[in-house]
């Protein structure tokens, strides 16, 4: 029976088009695409890319970003199509609603919650380090080392407080609006991909070509451009895939799209296709600088430039780290709460949080609960954790988006919509289910096993995935709309869309 529950295409539709009453429509083309970049460079280039190098991938990891960005590629064709489609708030938990039923719904929606919140106290992590970083470096002022870190870090602490903090100001920001708050994402983007720029001009001249094929040795693995070999490399893509995750979060924008059949698939496959060229000159670069095994560090771009003498152009890149992580924090809960938000008003958790600010339109309520739980996930947890779990709500959503795109081809062959994947329905969404899958499979390299065999990983999944499960069939499964509207015989056909 919940897997028959498919709400109504039609009524998804009107809710997105309740102007007076939803969510402001305020955003163009060119801003989804900023928000895109916003959310996509940051943690990836700033922060994974020296831990990838140095415990997976070596030179090797351009190509992990390769394999990334094409698995991202593909499924970001399905999330343009449906977006297109249905440009409601929710991302891949409306589409699957829309199409798959209420029960994958939920699994969707709930690994999106996942996704978000973690992903958003991920970045906080590599924040506060290059936070102190520059604190330390250009004004001699030390956080004690029990405030920096939390328990499970290799220098263990108490609790990262800069961490925790700059998720207060980012909640505080968002629950005043998304006007002003894509104003400010607009500005520091602006400033973060200059200073990209800025390393790609200084680095390009310092590279080294031996460090591409280090030889043999307890640091460098069995030596060349594979050092890991081809599993090292893989697991290079699995674990930077966190870098890429951010296209999908302008899907969420759909309800404040002032266009968005036509602005969400140009905001989606813009963001990405610039970032993705960006990311692999930059590894290129990192690699070539210095030995892949030093880039252990939570600051390796500006590690690199600083190791080859330019220490003043690591202080510049060390600003812009901190800029691009902020705006990559500011998307992931921008989007977070939008999927709370859909959720809510299907009537799968309380209504509280489909409530929207009186004057300025924002789910405020769950923007400062969720703010909360980032904050003190982000205080108290290592981001090695923290980004592996997010990557796995990411790369689940992923596989259900791709089935998506045959499913509502099927059910709603009258629709349209501003984009269509190329090839047919089959071959692109089958290809991106099946790439994810192959990802999560390569979550488990590098990382720590529970009984000898089974990933931290896929266990901290599953068991966000049971607590998931329990919640809907305790309270959501008898709450939602659909159902209700089943019970008094109401909504039993899907209506037409035109």
């Amino acid at each position: 029976m919940i897997m028959q529950r498919i709400k109504p295409l039609s009524r998804i539709l009107a809710e997105g088009s309740n102007e007076e009453q939803g969510l402001r429509r305020s955003l163009g083309p060119w801003a989804l695409t900023a928000m895109g970049i916003g959310a996509i460079i940051g943690t990836g280039i700033f922060v994974l890319t020296g831990v990838a190098s140095a415990t997976r991938a070596g030179p090797s990891l351009t190509i992990s970003f390769v394999v990334a960005g094409i698995v991202s590629a593909l499924a970001a064709l399905c999330y343009a199509e449906v977006s297109s489609k249905i440009p409601i708030s929710g991302s891949a938990y409306t589409y699957t609603y829309a199409t798959m039923g209420e029960f994958l719904a939920w699994i969707v929606g709930w690994g999106l919650v996942l996704e978000y919140a973690l992903g958003a106290s991920t970045v906080s992590v590599g924040w506060s380090g290059y936070f102190t970083f520059i604190l330390h470096t250009l004004f001699n002022l030390n956080i004690p080392q029990a405030w920096q870190h939390s328990h499970w870090d290799a220098t263990p602490g108490i609790a990262n407080l800069p961490a925790a903090g700059i998720i207060f100001l980012i909640t505080a920001l968002l629950v005043r609006g998304t006007k002003e708050s894509g104003t400010v994402n607009a500005v520091i983007v602006t400033i973060k991909v200059a200073v990209v720029l800025f390393f790609i001009a200084i680095g390009i001249g310092h590279v080294n070509q031996a460090n591409y094929q280090l030889p043999p040795g307890p640091n460098a693995g069995a030596g060349g451009f594979f050092p890991f070999g081809l599993a090292g490399m893989f697991g290079g893509a699995a674990f930077i895939f966190f870098a890429y995750i951010g296209f999908d979060a302008v899907s969420t924008t759909a309800e404040e799209a002032k266009n968005p059949a036509r602005d969400l698939p140009i905001g989606i496959i813009g963001s990405l296709v610039i970032c993705t060229v960006l990311y692999i000159v930059v590894v290129a670069i990192l690699n070539g600088m210095v030995p892949f095994y030093t880039l252990n560090v939570n600051f390796p771009v500006a590690y690199a430039v600083d190791s080859v003498g330019l220490a003043w152009a690591g202080v510049i890149i060390s600003f812009g780290a901190i800029a691009g992580l902020t705006t990559v924090l500011l998307v992931m809960m921008y989007g977070q709460t939008r999927v709370f938000y859909a959720m809510s008003r299907d009537g799968l958790i309380p209504a509280v949080f489909v409530r929207l600010h009186p004057a300025w339109r924002t789910p405020w309520i769950s923007q400062i609960l969720f703010g909360l739980l980032i904050a003190a996930a982000g205080a108290f947890f290592p981001i090695s954790i923290l980004g592996s779990l997010t990557n796995m709500g990411t790369l689940a959503a992923f596989v259900l988006v791709s089935i998506a795109v045959p499913a509502l081809r099927k059910r709603h062959p009258e629709m349209q919509g501003a984009f269509r994947v190329p090839f047919g329905p089959y071959i692109i969404p089958g290809l991106s289910a099946i790439a994810a899958l192959f990802l999560i499979y390569f979550l488990k390299v590098g990382n720590p096993l529970v009984w000898g065999f089974f990933p931290l990983v896929w266990l901290g999944f599953l068991i966000w995935l049971v607590v998931g499960l329990i919640f809907y069939f305790s309270y959501g499964r008898m709450k939602s709309t659909v159902a209700l509207e089943l019970a008094e015989g109401l909504a039993i056909k899907q209506p037409k869309v035109n």
